[in-house]
């Protein structure tokens, strides 16, 4: 029989989906403990210290929900005790906020602690692995450094056996499809006829089961990537783009982003849109709150 390592334990919160449905909320919380111990050598997180700090994590990188912010930290605050890597140094019910503030403090695993501390490649293989499963690299590049950890992330994470591993193919594929140009806003700046600042982006997520066919990609700028992956930009079902009434600007280039609203896409023939399922995926795992009124 298998004895599951301590390490597994935490890499194994990768596997918290529900049917596509993201719920970063726990592994937000072992990244805060992990940049943490790599940058004071314990993992110890008080309430009271932590409770804004994972609050905003969870506003900007999570799904929009209606509980409070305070209680949305609450959950994995208290919850992630049930998957064996984190404990509290007192006995507190699931999700109830007031017991919290007498102090409790919560750390990881005091073996799974030693083990991250004696190893910071384990440490390092540990933050990049949760960081992509539940989020695209440009995104996951936020989340570290959100979390006081700021190496670079240079590809995916190392990867066992039975996962899915992407096509080599496919970002070559998606830019040609796109004649190498933004999708949303026509950039198709190259270098030496190649593009430059130019990605291919998925709509719905790999890590989500997001699939690398050319109807659930993009080729997209390298902001407007950023900010479809942070939910600031979507689609309806009519290939229209939609921006989110949570972003605000104030200068002219700012600004140019509600000029999107509204657009709709223009592919060469014989380049698909983005499938109905995967658009349907994004507006309601990534998109933030309401589009603009149009």
């Amino acid at each position: 029989m298998t004895t599951e390592s301590p390490v597994d334990q935490l890499l194994r919160l990768r596997q918290h989906q529900r049917d596509g449905h993201r719920s970063p909320h726990k592994p937000l919380l072992a990244l805060l403990a992990l940049g943490r111990l790599a940058t004071t050598g314990s993992s110890a997180l008080t309430w009271s210290e932590v409770e804004e700090h994972l609050a905003d994590l969870i506003a900007e990188f999570g799904t929009g929900s209606g509980t409070s912010r305070t209680q949305s930290a609450a959950y994995p605050f208290t919850r992630l005790r049930s998957d064996g890597v984190w404990t509290l140094d007192r006995d507190v019910p699931m999700d109830l906020v007031g017991p919290l503030r007498a102090g409790v403090t919560g750390r990881l695993d005091s073996v799974l602690e030693a083990q991250l501390a004696q190893d910071p490649a384990v440490l390092s293989a540990c933050a990049q692995s949760l960081a992509l499963s539940q989020f695209p690299v440009d995104v996951a590049h936020d989340v570290l450094a959100a979390v006081g950890i700021d190496w670079v992330i240079a590809g995916d994470a190392q990867l066992t056996p039975n996962e899915r591993r992407r096509d080599p193919v496919w970002r070559r594929q998606v830019l040609q499809a796109w004649d190498g140009s933004c999708a949303f806003c026509g950039f198709d700046g190259q270098i030496a006829g190649s593009p430059v600042g130019i990605e291919a982006a998925h709509v719905r997520w790999f890590a989500f089961g997001g699939p690398d066919t050319l109807d659930n990609g993009l080729a997209l700028c390298m902001l407007h990537h950023k900010l479809f992956d942070r939910g600031v930009l979507g689609l309806d079902d009519s290939s229209a783009i939609r921006v989110s009434a949570v972003y605000s600007a104030r200068t002219e280039a700012g600004r140019a982003v509600y000029d999107l609203h509204g657009r709709v896409l223009t592919p060469r023939p014989g380049t698909a849109v983005p499938a109905p399922q995967h658009v349907a995926w994004h507006g309601a795992e990534v998109f933030r709150g309401n589009a603009l009124v149009a």
